[in-house]
């Protein structure tokens, strides 16, 4: 249960571009320092604010405020203290009190109405009044909109983001259409937009809010990673949304599909609906594929088997028959996949490709789909690799989709596009890739078709090998250096469905503990004392995974304590807390989203160098990069990470957390993706049971995609 404090707002002491808010309160209890996302009050507003009472490491006893509520001055001192607190520019306390003393409880009727009375008061003129009706004209417009929707019982910190986008228009826009917010609304989803819906009266079986509800768990396929939904599965899952009857969503979405307005196809004897980008985007990948495929430009004259022999001298090195085939593969055809797990030669193999296409004239540009692996790209291979955003020059997004300098118009300038950790792509971004890669240029994709799909939408790299319309050299040779490797000879035991060598060597072993607490207790002694002893660096060459966010093992709670450990609060040592995290100096940290502005995108990781009253700055590979406090939300600490954002990185030492308490997640290809994480050693930390589940279950959830029926289609229309 909340605790509740009416109070006085006496001043602001930090306000962050986004809702995050820290006020002194005064009480009739005293002075209290109230946080949280409630939104920026004005000063000398009478406010009533629910939450509950903590305790700050460094700045003591607080308020940690969930909902705030304005109370509209109605006193005289109420309004003498709200005008006196410099909310309203030009009306300071001595000009507060002429204005109450002359029209009293009408002073803010006047201010807004009848603004020309001011005149009246002593030391207002012309340019004055005019200066004093501006600010409190825009502060009117917003307080009118907070208490319209505190009226309505929805909470007033959402004013600002939507005063934000309509202005004066704000209350009329969420009259007519409130599920607009939900669009064009930074912060605002359909759950938000559609409490304000009904709070103003749209009733539950509204055609508009079936149908935006339909929208809603429409794209909610794509955050589990289909491209498309089956109709009834939708039906069920907007219904259940809703809370309203199934029969009354399936008549609004066969209207929606009448009209055009949603995308659907009939497949597996079945109607498939789509949002209408992801239709697009996969249509187009399938297209532009198979034209690439067939439209390559022609090279020099040359003995490719000659020049791959020239290759294999120069390197001392004999490559494999799948590797030569790879090379031959990719300067005779437009598209070429090549997949292959640890230790078969896909970086050797990619060294080969460069070598013969540069001996024949091509311009090569590298990708990979985060920034950590285009840094191993680089170094594997010698030259120059970006990310896939950064070669498409991201220019920011739009409506929640990306926006890129690179395209149709303005192609990239390359014969020859190669891009690494090709599983990590979804449809979307493979869709941005093809679109800006100009007609006859080659496309080389490498990857791990074992590895966990890319988080978002599709199951790219998968559905073109599963289509058979395209080029594919599998690597399944595993080479003799890389087969003294523990890690690779377990890593392909697991893949076959068999439990891992977990006691040969040290370089991968298996910790035993009895439950999820001692796992995570064991996980901070392995990182905070053992390995330290044996000399590793913990902050520079351990990297902890989870399968999972939550629990005793979770990625959160292993963060708190890792932090605990290797990095404790110190006297003199700054910190910063922010949204219930703490951020110190020295603290490995996340980009969890993508910042155009900034030039860093989610999983780029990097360290805490340096903070003030303001600014947080981040050390990444690249440069420093600053961050206003109201930022911080875009950082995650990084001790611990899912080991879906460790896709595409490469450490010396991997901890696993592998217990009985992350069933769900418990996945052969999540289990293999995390060890081929680790180049020199692998140490779980859990239960044989726990392991043998992950080994066993290969019932990775299949998710709707229609790219490879696409290409199939294409290909022989």
């Amino acid at each position: 249960m909340m605790d509740v404090l009416t109070g006085i707002v006496e001043n602001i002491t930090f306000q962050g571009q986004n809702e995050y808010v820290v006020f002194r309160l005064k009480t009739d209890k005293g002075m209290v320092v109230v946080t949280g996302n409630t939104g920026a009050p004005l000063p000398g507003e009478d406010v009533e604010v629910s939450g509950n009472w903590m305790t700050h490491p460094k700045y003591g006893k607080q308020f940690r405020g969930e909902v705030m509520r304005r109370i509209q001055p109605a006193t005289l001192p109420a309004i003498e203290r709200f005008l006196a607190s410099g909310a309203v520019k030009g009306i300071g306390p001595a000009m507060a009190q002429r204005m109450v003393a002359r029209f009293g409880l009408k002073t803010l009727d006047i201010l807004e109405r009848e603004p020309r009375h001011l005149l009246e008061i002593e030391g207002i003129g012309a340019k004055k009044l005019a200066m004093i009706v501006e600010s409190f004209s825009a502060k009117t417009e917003l307080r009118e909109l907070m208490f319209f929707l505190e009226s309505r019982g929805i909470p007033g910190a959402f004013a600002r983001r939507i005063h934000a986008v309509y202005g004066e228009g704000a209350v009329q826009v969420i009259e007519q259409d409130p599920y607009r917010l939900a669009e064009e609304v930074d912060g605002i989803g359909f759950r938000t937009a559609d409490r304000i819906a009904l709070a103003c009266g749209v009733q539950s079986a509204d055609f508009a809010r079936i149908a935006a509800g339909i929208r809603y768990a429409l794209l909610g396929t794509a955050d589990a990673g289909h491209t498309c939904v089956p109709e009834d599965v939708l039906v069920q899952a907007a219904a259940k949304e809703l809370a309203c009857d199934s029969y009354n969503v399936a008549e609004v979405l066969s209207q929606l599909l009448r009209q055009g307005t949603l995308a659907m196809e009939d497949a597996w004897g079945q109607t498939l609906i789509y949002p209408d980008h992801l239709y697009h985007a996969e249509r187009k990948v399938a297209e532009r594929l198979l034209f690439l495929r067939d439209h390559a430009k022609k090279l020099r004259e040359a003995d490719v088997t000659a020049l791959t022999a020239k290759f294999e001298q120069e390197r001392r090195i004999e490559l494999a028959e799948a590797q030569r085939d790879a090379v031959r593969a990719a300067t005779n055809h437009g598209v070429l996949v090549m997949t292959g797990g640890p230790g078969t030669g896909k970086t050797t193999t990619v060294q080969a490709v460069l070598n013969v296409l540069s001996l024949q004239g091509c311009k090569i540009v590298l990708a990979a789909p985060t920034g950590r692996a285009a840094k191993r790209l680089s170094e594997a291979t010698g030259r120059e690799a970006l990310t896939v955003h950064r070669l498409l020059e991201a220019t920011g997004s739009r409506a929640g989709r990306s926006m890129f300098g690179r395209g149709e118009d303005n192609p990239i300038d390359a014969d020859v596009v190669i891009v690494d950790e090709v599983s990590m792509m979804d449809i979307l971004l493979m869709y941005y890739l093809l679109r800006a890669v100009p007609n006859g240029c080659r496309v080389v994709l490498v990857g791990d078709v074992d590895q966990l799909p890319a988080v978002g939408p599709g199951s790219v790299l998968k559905d073109i090998i599963r289509s058979e319309t395209t080029p594919v050299v599998r690597l399944t040779e595993i080479f003799r250096q890389a087969g003294q490797s523990q890690i690779v000879v377990n890593a392909h035991r697991i893949n076959r469905g068999q439990f891992p060598d977990v006691r040969s060597t040290r370089d991968f072993q298996l910790r035993e503990v009895a439950d999820d607490a001692a796992a995570a207790e064991l996980v901070v002694r392995i990182c905070c004392d053992e390995l330290p002893r044996e000399g590793v660096d913990v902050g520079r060459d351990v990297q902890v995974l989870s399968p999972m966010h939550r629990l005793a093992c979770g990625v959160e709670n292993l963060n708190k304590l890792l932090q605990a450990s290797l990095n404790p609060p110190s006297r003199g040592k700054p910190e910063v807390a922010h949204a219930g995290r703490i951020f110190r100096i020295g603290d490995k940290v996340m980009q969890t989203r993508n910042d155009y502005d900034k030039g860093v995108f989610n999983g780029d990781i990097g360290r805490v160098a340096d903070m003030d009253d303001e600014m947080v700055l981040i050390r990444y590979p690249e440069g420093d990069v600053p961050y206003d406090r109201s930022e911080l939300d875009a950082l995650a600490p990084a001790y611990a990470m899912s080991v879906h954002k460790s896709q595409g990185s490469e450490y010396p030492v991997v901890v696993l957390t592998l217990v009985s308490g992350h069933y769900v997640m418990l996945q052969r290809n999540l289990l293999y993706t995390a060890i081929t994480r680790a180049k020199q050693r692998v140490i779980l930390v859990g239960s044989s049971a726990a392991l043998g589940t992950a080994v066993a279950n290969d019932r990775t959830r299949r998710r709707h995609s229609l790219l490879a029926e696409r290409l199939r289609r294409e290909a022989f229309e």
